[in-house]
Formats: C-alpha cells, structure tokens, sequence
C-alpha cells in the first residue's frame, strides 16, 4: 500500500480538481522567475503571490457579479439555465454554499423545462459539489439517482469520472488494506468508462490527463509521467488544468523519492490556484506537509495558513480536519525550536554572570523569546478553540442527522403499515361488492389530519434536540411580544419556521413546500417576529442560528 501522503497527493491531484474547461488564463512561467533555480525561488514567487490572493478573489466576485447582474427574469428557461450555469461553474471550486445553491436551482430549471438532458448535467453539477464537500452519503445518494436515467454521450465522460472520483475518495478516506483496494478497485472501473469515451478526442485534456492517471492507478509510473510532462509542455493549458497536473503528477516524484521536484510542482499547483480563486483545493495543505517534513517551518506555517483560510472560505468540512492533523505538527515544532532557543540562551546567561552587561543583552533577547512563545502558544490555543468549534458543528449536526434518520424509518414504517391495512380493507370490500363501503372508508381518510400529525411529530423530534428552543427564542423578543403558547401546542407558525432554519433548510421555498404556505407568507412570518425581537433582524436570526441542541 502507497504511503498515505502519495496517495492523498493522487487525489488532490487526479479529481479534487476536476477539469474546468475555458474561464482561465494560462500558467505564465513570468510571475514565477527562475522555475527550474530550485525549491528557493519558486518559495519566494509563492511568498509574494500569496499575499495577492484577495485581489484575484475581488476579480472573481467581480465577475461573478457581472452575471448576475445580467440574469435577467421572465426570458425562457434554456436561457436561464445558461446563464446560471456560467455562475456555478464560477462557484465550484471558489464557494461551496453558492455553488451548492446554483447546482440546486439548476435541478429545479431542468425540472420545469422537463428536458432529460439537462436535467442530468444538473444532477452532475450537484453530485460534483456534495463530493467536493466531503458529504459521500449525499453524493452516493445524487449519482445513484442518475442510474436509471438515459446518460447522453456528451456527458457519460462525467458521469463516469465522479463515479471514479467518489471511489477513489473512499480509498483515500478509509486508507486501510481492505476497504480501499476494493474502492480503487471501482474507481478504476468508472474511469476505464470514462476515458471510453474521452478517447473520442484524443488530443483533449481530459484523455491525456485520465490515461496518465489510469497508468500511474497501475504503478506504471513512467509511462504516466510522460502524459503529465506533454500536458505541462502544453501551452494552451489553463491555470486549473495546469495546478491539477502538477499536483498529480508531483505525487509520481514523490513515490520515486524526489521530494524536492515533488514540491516544486506542489509550488506550481498552489499558484496556479491561486491565479485561478481556486479554494477547493489540496496541494497547498500537502505543500505545508512535505515543508514542515523538510524542516522549512518558516514557509510550511506560511502554507498551512493559507490553506486553513481557503477551507474556510470554501466551507470544505474535510479540509478543515485534515489542516487540523497538521497544524498542530507544525506548530509544535515551532515551539520545540523557541524552547531550544530559550534554553540555549539561559547557558550562555550562567557563562556570563560576571558580565553585567551580557547578561543585560541576554536577559533582555531571553525576554523576546518568551513574549514569541506566549504569543505561538496563543496561536496554537486559538487553533485548538477553531477546531473544538468545528467538531461540536459536527456532533451536533451528526446527532440532529441521527436523530432524525430514526425519525423518518419510523414514519415510513408506520405509512406503510396504514397503506398495507388500507389496501387489506379495500380488497375485502371488493371481494364483498360492498362498493359504498369503500366510498365511505375512503371518505374517512382525512389528509389535512395526517399533515398536522407530521408536523406535530416533527415538533416533538425537534423540541427532543432543542428543548430550550422557546424559552431561547422568547429571550430575544420584547416582554410584551413574548410567544405564549396555547395548551397542548407545541410550536406555533412563526417558531416552526425557525425551528426548521435551525435545523439547516435556509431556502423559503422548501420551508413554504413544507408547511404548505406561500414563499410570500414565509417572509411575512419572518418578519413579524423579527419586528418583535430586541435585536436587528440579522442580529436575531444569528441568535437563533446559535440555539444549541441539548
């Protein structure tokens, strides 16, 4: 089995960054002065690029902004559907809530226009971010629904290349001798599917890209070295196409024993994301790894810095632990440094006792040395507080998910139980002619009673996980607009509404589909009791976001 870090660095490389066609300029070798001088330059390129990031993040929500601003409503579906795809493809790997937005509206188009086709390019764009997320259950879940739909020609290569990506992201997640031979096993499978149909075009990226990784998945290094060197030889390549190359194939370096090509490709891979507001992205948290392992703190610090603020802004849930595995690694060393500083300082402090003015400039750099380690240390707390924060995010969402998995076999159980008894019933009935019998049971059914039913047992499941959900939410509003509830009621409109953004269905439209309102009546609810609470409206709503389960 491949080292861990090899086999990471395959697929940050290999389907991490999935091949965005067009949008994006070239590598220019310019912006990175004396590529082939070695690790030291291209460090220092990558020093004074980082600090640039924020100016092509501005670029790019400018753009992002042109077209929007340029959606225009009520002209027809296909049109709509373009023009929001342009905006996802601008999102995918630069904000997943946004993207995962767009990818959702895309469906509800395709749906309206009742076009199969786009239809499933939609449900890829979904598939695509729920995996870039790390959510594997959901993208297992939004693949498998594409198995009984006729896949067009034109889409079958990504169709494939996701399943293969899910699989080989399994691999790489699990990482143990059993589980993931079977997972790459698949993966490799899908992606023989893929390039089936990439080979239509030989001379693409993409079936140049996929045969050097299908070959490197077979250990045949050499030969998979070669496709990545013609693709880096490429001059039309874009920054995206160029940083997932690189990235792939520094891993190839890397099995071979040459960290340093290893990390000097790693080094393009980061700027080129950089360039291109790429945020989904690996080969910068890597990048940090094979640094701190090489004993460079200085630019390993500088790296996984960098890399923690992308996973933040991109709201990847598995980057974010894997920068907590390494954080603390770098960190720690940088503390055992200071402190060999610290103790080196206080032996030439007891050599030079007699020395009154030594001593003076001694005590005085042993002073600094500590205020730096007080202030590494603060750092170090203030990772540790970042990630106690992450990990009650998911406790808490992995019990509310729990909870209500439960709750949903339950009602499934029970809806089929009734549906067996009722199909029982209708059957005697037939069997018996007894004809306005039937009409009379049917009558009997009332539905309006089976919803209240649901959204009464969906009270309950929720005040289990939030028992203090009223008292809190009455805290924030004015003692004379304070919700008294009615005997036996357990939650009224306005907190069912709220009730259901706590628990993560932020979109209007789901919550009007689920109480069975308008999405104008949804605002209306909202703001009542917003115009009732002691706090703004945005204050209020975050107050309510914060409510904690028990």
């Amino acid at each position: 089995m491949r080292p861990l870090l090899i086999s990471l660095l395959l697929l940050a490389g290999s389907l991490h960054h999935l091949p965005v066609l067009g949008g994006q300029g070239r590598f220019q070798p310019a912006t990175a002065e004396g590529l082939e001088a070695g690790n030291d330059s291209l460090l220092t390129a990558l020093a004074r690029t980082i600090p640039l990031s924020a100016g092509y993040d501005t670029a790019r929500t400018r753009e992002i902004a042109r077209f929007k601003k340029a959606l225009q409503p009520g002209r027809p579906l296909p049109v709509i559907f373009d023009a929001e795809e342009k905006i996802y493809e601008l999102y995918r790997t630069f904000n997943y809530d946004s993207a995962y937005s767009y990818a959702t509206r895309l469906t509800t188009i395709a749906r309206e226009m009742q076009d199969a086709s786009h239809l499933v390019a939609a449900q890829l764009k979904l598939s695509f971010i729920l995996l870039s997320a790390g959510l594997y259950k959901e993208t297992f879940d939004s693949l498998h629904s594409l198995t009984s739909r006729p896949i067009p020609d034109t889409l079958k290569g990504e169709y494939y290349t996701l399943w293969g990506r899910y699989y080989y992201d399994l691999a790489g997640y699990a990482n143990d001798p059993y589980h993931s031979v079977e997972y790459d096993k698949k993966g490799n499978q899908y992606l023989d599917s893929a390039l089936a149909f990439y080979a239509q075009a030989p001379a693409s990226f993409e079936y140049i890209y996929y045969s050097g990784l299908r070959n490197f998945k077979q250990n045949r290094t050499t030969e998979a070295a070669s496709f990545f060197e013609k693709l880096l030889a490429t001059p039309t390549l874009t920054d995206h196409q160029l940083a997932l190359t690189a990235s792939t194939l520094s891993a190839i370096y890397l099995q071979q024993g040459d960290r340093d090509k290893a990390i000097d490709l790693l080094i393009r891979a980061t700027l080129a994301d950089i360039r291109s507001s790429t945020k989904e992205t690996v080969a910068i948290f890597h990048l940090a790894e094979l640094l701190y392992k090489k004993g460079d703190l200085k630019h390993a610090v500088m790296c996984i810095e960098s890399a923690i603020a992308n996973a933040e802004f991109y709201g990847a849930r598995q980057r974010k632990i894997q920068a907590s595995s390494i954080l603390p690694l770098i960190e720690g060393e940088r503390i055992n440094g200071i402190e060999a500083q610290k103790s080196l300082l206080i032996k030439y402090a007891i050599l030079v006792t007699l020395l009154v003015l030594a001593l003076i400039v001694l005590a005085w750099i042993i002073l600094r040395q500590v205020q730096q380690l007080k202030k590494t240390q603060q750092a170090l707390s203030e990772a540790n507080e970042r990630q106690q924060v992450i990990n009650r995010q998911l406790e808490e969402s992995n019990k509310i998910k729990e909870e209500y998995i439960g709750y949903f076999f339950n009602m499934d159980s029970e809806f089929y139980n009734k549906l067996d008894k009722i199909k029982t019933t209708i059957e005697h009935k037939l069997q018996e002619r007894r004809y306005d019998d039937i009409k009379f049971f049917l009558n009997k059914i009332d539905a309006r009673k089976e919803k209240e039913e649901l959204l009464l047992t969906f009270d309950k499941i929720f005040l289990k996980l939030f028992p203090n959900f009223v008292t809190e939410v009455n805290a924030l509003l004015r003692d004379e607009e304070k919700i008294r509830l009615k005997e036996g009621e357990l939650l009224t409109t306005d907190l069912r509404i709220f009730a259901l953004m706590r628990m993560g269905v932020a979109d209007p439209e789901k919550i009007a589909l689920i109480l069975e309102y308008s999405v104008k009546t949804i605002y209306s609810y909202k703001s009542r009791i917003k115009n009732k609470a002691i706090l703004p409206g945005d204050a209020f709503e975050e107050k309510v976001m914060q409510i904690k389960t028990l």
